[in-house]
């Protein structure tokens, strides 16, 4: 079985730079905040999956943000996305850490329900499987897990559509790969979408956020 290493593309909680869409619902205060929680959730959860290696992937760059000085968990790889649009930086990942043997799980911060056990399901399917994947309610993908590399998985791909995940099973269908679905999750994207929190986040909201006037 090839080692596993969680790639986690990360973008750094800045008042107006992340979340933008949940300011209406929570202010731009509380949806920034709302992100660093997410964070550190799905950083606990991959460090909790026992898998291998988690590297954090960020925007911005590691001089350009401190990210030291959010308090995440000891123990992580860091790296930057470098430029281009979200495929390209997924892509780069993907193919270096395909090329240096390892299998990889890609994934964000906006899925809090994507915990440990998920994480190693999907490893796990890497084993008799060329990827995984874990859809998400807005027709996207909280997860995708390859074992090889393949450019198409990536280059233009209409990122932030409703149609991420179904063009993706496509071109994996394409490549004539084994593709292992598991069950489809919820994504905090828009304000529509925070019924879906985890309870303990809806309770930091409660105490923490705000709406605009």
């Amino acid at each position: 079985m090839k080692p596993t290493r969680i790639v986690i593309i990360a973008k750094a909680p800045i008042a107006g730079f992340c979340k933008t869409r949940l300011i209406p619902a929570l202010g731009e205060q509380g949806a920034t905040e709302l992100a660093q929680r997410m964070l550190v959730r799905t950083v606990t959860s991959a460090l909790a999956a026992g898998l291998g290696t988690v590297e954090l992937c960020v925007t911005p760059g590691l001089q350009t943000f401190d990210w030291q000085g959010l308090g995440l968990p000891d123990g992580l790889v860091w790296s930057e996305q470098g430029e281009g649009d979200l495929g390209a930086r997924m892509g780069r990942a993907a193919q270096r850490v395909t090329s240096a043997g390892e299998a990889i799980l890609l994934i964000g911060t906006d899925c809090p329900e994507l915990d440990s056990g998920l994480l190693q399901h999907a490893a796990t399917a890497l084993q008799d499987h060329d990827a995984s994947l874990v859809p998400t309610a807005d027709g996207g993908y909280a997860l995708l897990g390859l074992k090889r590399f393949a450019p198409t998985l990536f280059d233009a791909m209409p990122w932030s559509t409703d149609t991420v995940g179904a063009e993706t099973r496509r071109r994996v269908e394409q490549l004539d790969w084994r593709l292992h679905t598991l069950p489809t999750l919820h994504d905090i994207d828009e304000p529509q979408d925070l019924p879906w929190l985890p309870a303990e986040l809806q309770a930091d909201l409660a105490t923490t956020s705000q709406p605009n006037p």
